[in-house]
């Protein structure tokens, strides 16, 4: 790990939720990763809409969202070429090719040529490349801020896709409906623009790493191959992955991919509706980031994450009862600061658990977990047709508090704090 020099020593003063910008790495990284959160988050909601409203269909809008995380399966070699090629020039890579696919949708839109046909295949190509995008922000966060302040970084690196989910529910949806989709996504691919020059200054550690790590490595598939035996053979690491795996298969496709069927056909609202739902879910995220932020994420990060993720199957059975937006949204709020709370548990413990040689694959092993969440997404859309949305969030959330207590049984001695 690279900015040594800013160790805290025993009895040092706990780092303060601002002490991460200290390294200038994380002063350009920070913003630069806001504006893509901004961007995804903006995208997603204009383009699930745009679908369902084009389509009418709610087995399309699964099939939309599931598309975008299709890059779950490629990202442990993306996470390979990060650990040998530089985290930043991977980041850079791809931000470009999101601002050169945003700026196809606005010209499309621009110009009345936009069909959901161009909006599936365009969600194909990013859904290889967009899952990915955390992995190498988590791994390079990790590379920069020293140990101390690892905690305090990550919760405020998690309020850039919380606010991004407020940004992007409330700008994406207001721009869309006041003006079309080609001029809203003259903002989305600005965003993106303004995030790849501040990636260009971010910090680069590859060198470094390589020449104190890892030496010469004979080929990515010797990387992966030993970064998949390094997560099997670490007793808390591969915990932590079946909980990944849990949570998306059955938590955030109700609360993440759902919310436009649950704000037209539950609650009867328009876009700005589904805005207000997105824009609660993230605020309550984004409290929680700044607990995290603020306190370093505490002594005891498994067992929180642990409790979070039980909270958050609870509240998820509470909301899917509810019937109107007044009612779902307050929860929806509790569940986003339940849902915050548990994952930047999760990040600080596999950041702090994992040894550097191994970071970028380990994180790519993690965010393969994530494809568990279109699985789930699709489940859903033909469960809900058979019994009903809200017999399908209770079914989801019932599974999910069996699974977390059975996860954390097996592993009980491996997630002692």
């Amino acid at each position: 790990m690279v900015v040594r020099g800013l160790q805290d020593s025993k009895g040092a003063e706990k780092p303060s939720a601002l002490a991460p910008f200290r390294i200038p790495s994380f002063r350009y990284q920070w913003p630069a990763d806001l504006l893509t959160s901004w961007a995804f988050e903006m995208e997603t909601l204009i383009l699930g809409w745009y679908v369902l409203v084009e389509t009418d269909s709610l087995m399309l809008l699964t099939v939309f969202g599931s598309l975008q995380f299709l890059g779950t399966l490629i990202s442990p070699m993306l996470g390979v070429a990060g650990d040998r090629v530089g985290c930043r020039a991977m980041l850079c890579s791809m931000r470009a090719f999101y601002t050169v696919q945003a700026s196809l949708i606005m010209t499309l839109g621009l110009t009345g040529l936009l069909e959901p046909v161009f909006v599936f295949a365009i969600a194909f190509l990013m859904g290889l490349v967009r899952p990915s995008d955390l992995v190498m922000r988590n791994s390079l966060i990790g590379d920069t801020i020293p140990l101390a302040y690892l905690g305090n970084a990550m919760g405020v690196s998690r309020t850039t896709q919380d606010s991004a989910r407020i940004v992007g529910a409330l700008v994406g949806a207001g721009l869309f409906s006041a003006l079309g989709i080609g001029p809203a996504y003259v903002a989305v691919a600005s965003f993106y623009g303004l995030s790849f020059l501040l990636t260009l200054r971010v910090a680069s550690v590859r060198a470094e790493r390589e020449a104190t790590d890892l030496g010469f490595v004979a080929s990515a598939w010797r990387d992966l191959v030993d970064g998949i035996r390094y997560v099997w053979t670490t007793p808390q690491v591969l915990a932590m992955m079946w909980l990944a795996f849990l949570v998306n298969l059955t938590a955030f496709p109700i609360c993440n991919s759902l919310l436009p069927y649950v704000a037209r056909e539950v609650y009867s609202v328009d876009e700005n509706g589904l805005g207000h739902l997105v824009a609660g879910y993230a605020g309550g995220a984004l409290v929680a980031s700044l607990i995290m932020a603020a306190t370093g994420g505490g002594r005891r990060s498994v067992r929180m994450m642990l409790v979070a993720i039980a909270i958050w199957y609870g509240l998820l059975m509470l909301f899917g009862q509810m019937e109107t937006k007044a009612t779902g949204l307050p929860l929806l709020t509790l569940v986003g600061i339940a849902q915050g709370i548990g994952m930047v548990s999760m990040s600080v413990t596999l950041l702090s658990t994992v040894s550097a040689r191994y970071r970028g694959r380990v994180q790519g092993v993690r965010m393969l977990c994530v494809y568990s969440l279109p699985l789930g997404l699709l489940i859903a859309g033909v469960v809900i047709e058979q019994i009903g949305y809200a017999a399908t969030v209770a079914l989801y959330s019932t599974i999910g508090l069996l699974m977390t207590a059975l996860i954390a049984w097996k592993w009980r001695a491996a997630l002692a704090d």
